[in-house]
């Protein structure tokens, strides 16, 4: 099969203003896909990593420009940017485009095939949509964070992936790609409202699924999925490592058993009554041998038994490093664009610029190059 470079989404052209976390990180993902993304950076720096942005992963792929949106002319020098784009990334609060003369119905104007993404966390409307907010309050409303942690313990903060990534920047992305694709179709951008709320309650559906059966009715900590049964949770090795268990289906609990040399009914799975006595046979017997020991005694099987890797460490692990899953570039770990497609790659693409950087190229040659808004649709 013969491959095409720059992935599936070349001949895309994106502005990202600069924001951050899910915001960044669906310009990254969109890069990745073939897109062009610039990023407009603001004089002074952008939040996180002032004076490190360009060691920032979240703009690799990205082009970058220096723009000082309050300023006389820069608001018109971002409607020049989009007046030949497919894509606007934005991040403030709702009320602050609009201000600042780049609200949907004036860029709309400049150009109605343009898809507008709004990427907030409580979304454009709503009793707290003008309050200031991070992730763990976005999932807490949810009740994804409520349904973290140990049994008897209080929530567990669950990083900023379900919130901020999971449920803000791919629901972001999804998005995006579907309002191109409806605009094959109509000629006509639209607004996307992607709220890290909406996301999450939405990732929550196959819980919501469970609850609806009975098949989740316990507090934290005491269901199939959150660590309340035996098969499913980690084990501390005799080296202070720990072991991942999953071994949810019969088959699968069966094999376990075997492997970990254990007479135990295996009928009796399902039976949340005898759940803590096998939590702690499992527990004593996973103590007795090393990660690396545990590691060569599962290797291969179906018991769904897996070493837990360092985030430093994951690029080592053999599977990950076998379809280069993470990656370590230049002694920077990170994780390599997904999903693959066979006949339109995707790439790391290029590494984070210095902010302003492409200012000379990208404001001489944006409107010299054809986009997807003009001509034949994307």
């Amino acid at each position: 099969m013969t491959t095409q470079p720059g992935g599936p989404l070349a001949g895309v052209r994106v502005v990202e203003l600069a924001g951050l976390g899910p915001g960044p990180f669906a310009a990254m993902f969109l890069a990745e896909l073939g897109a062009d993304v610039v990023r407009i950076d603001r004089p002074g720096g952008n939040g996180w990593f002032p004076g490190m942005e360009h060691r920032d992963l979240l703009n690799r792929g990205k082009r970058s420009i220096l723009v000082d949106l309050r300023s006389d002319e820069g608001p018109q020098t971002v409607l020049d940017l989009l007046a030949h784009a497919d894509v606007l990334i934005e991040g403030f609060r709702p009320g602050v485009m609009e201000r600042l003369g780049l609200g949907p119905d004036v860029c709309g104007a400049v150009n109605p095939r343009l898809i507008y993404g709004r990427m907030t966390g409580w979304g454009q409307a709503g009793p707290s949509a003008e309050t200031a907010g991070h992730d763990i309050d976005y999932i807490a409303v949810t009740g994804l964070l409520d349904a973290v942690g140990q049994r008897g313990g209080e929530p567990t903060v669950p990083l900023n992936i379900a919130g901020d990534f999971g449920g803000g920047g791919v629901y972001l992305v999804i998005g995006i790609v579907a309002a191109l694709h409806e605009r094959s179709r109509s000629g006509l951008g639209q607004v996307i409202d992607a709220a890290i709320v909406d996301g999450a309650a939405h990732l929550l559906s196959g819980i919501h699924a469970m609850m609806a059966v009975g098949a989740w009715s316990g507090p934290r900590g005491e269901n199939l999925l959150d660590g309340g049964a035996p098969f499913y949770r980690t084990y501390a090795t005799s080296d202070g490592g720990h072991m991942a268990v999953g071994a949810i289906e019969p088959v699968f609990y069966s094999t376990l058993l075997r492997i970990l040399e254990l007479d135990l009914d295996p009928a009796q799975q399902n039976n949340t009554d005898t759940w803590p006595t096998v939590e702690r046979v499992f527990a004593d017997r996973f103590a007795e041998r090393t990660l690396a020991q545990w590691r060569t005694v599962f290797a291969g099987s179906d018991a769904c038994v897996a070493p837990v890797t360092t985030l430093r460490n994951a690029h080592t692990d053999p599977h990950v490093a076998a379809r280069g899953s993470v990656v370590n570039v230049d002694g920077v770990v990170q994780s390599a664009p997904a999903p693959r497609f066979s006949r339109t790659p995707t790439s790391l693409g290029t590494p984070p610029p210095v902010p302003g950087a492409d200012n000379d190229s990208v404001l001489a040659g944006w409107a010299d190059t054809t986009s997807a808004s003009r001509g034949k649709p994307a």
